[in-house]
């Protein structure tokens, strides 16, 4: 894997050098009113592309903050939903056991036979 990981990257590499060398002609950028300046096009494309892939990684982290954050509460309320349902549980059988202790009750033929 790191050796597929290092051919992706030297082959992009190179492949930006050689179009650095093929596009190497000067073009004037004109951010506002007064301000411009000239680079190669090469320069100017690659400096784009860069900021481009910066904005999406940050667009990546904010989106992955967000799932975070929304995981956390789901995790938080399902933890407390589990806590009450453990409560549930020990009330029951704490229930349970008390009314195995009980003696037991008495049916109705019990009660016709007796009479």
């Amino acid at each position: 894997m790191r050796l597929i990981n290092f051919l992706l990257i030297f082959l992009i590499c190179l492949a930006l050098v050689i179009f650095s060398l093929q596009n190497n002609q000067l073009t004037t950028i004109k951010l506002i009113q007064g301000v411009e300046f000239q680079a190669p096009l090469s320069v100017e494309l690659v400096i784009a592309t860069g900021l481009g892939a910066i904005f999406a990684w940050l667009f990546s982290l904010w989106s992955r903050m967000q799932r975070t954050i929304t995981t956390f509460g789901e995790i938080r309320s399902r933890n407390k939903r589990i806590k009450e349902l453990e409560k549930d549980m020990q009330r029951y059988q704490e229930e349970q056991i008390q009314r195995a202790s009980l003696p037991a009750a008495e049916t109705l033929s019990d009660t016709e036979k007796s009479t």
